[in-house]
């Protein structure tokens, strides 16, 4: 690169261009990533906030909570079926018109026939790799 003139131009103007493109470059791409909203519904609130942790890392917006909400407005629901052992059947018709990704250490035929009930997308089993929930909510999304 080279000035008009001919002479090299100044460090300092170079480093602030390529800072600049940078900059434009990051714009770039956090505008081809949609924000995926999440929310990490388990009866154990530690494990619940360190999978949101987990996932707020990988570029989702993920809260957690250890209350299962009325609605998810718009969130993708990661729910622990334990959560969900005598909700009504209010609570259930909301976490199945949402589509919830389960996640939960059971294996037995009841807890998938009950992740099935609820329209799961997903069953994972506990404990659960965050770029296997990742695939999944990706999956979910589309």
């Amino acid at each position: 690169m080279a000035e008009a003139d001919g002479t090299e131009p100044p460090i300092d103007r170079l480093l602030e261009d390529i800072d600049e493109a940078f900059a434009h470059l990051s714009e770039a791409e956090e505008a081809e990533r949609p924000t995926v909203r999440v929310l990490v519904v388990d009866d154990d609130e530690r494990l619940a906030e360190i999978t949101a942790r987990g996932l707020r890392r990988l570029g989702f917006e993920a809260d957690s909570t250890s209350r299962l909400p009325s609605s998810f407005g718009g969130a993708v629901p990661v729910v622990d079926l334990g959560i969900l052992e005598g909700a009504g059947s209010d609570v259930l018709a909301a976490v199945r018109a949402a589509r919830p990704i389960v996640v939960t250490g059971a294996t037995d035929r009841p807890s998938r026939a009950m992740a099935d009930n609820l329209a799961a997308t997903d069953y994972l089993l506990k404990p659960v790799e965050l770029d296997e929930l990742a695939a999944a909510i990706k999956r979910r999304m589309k």
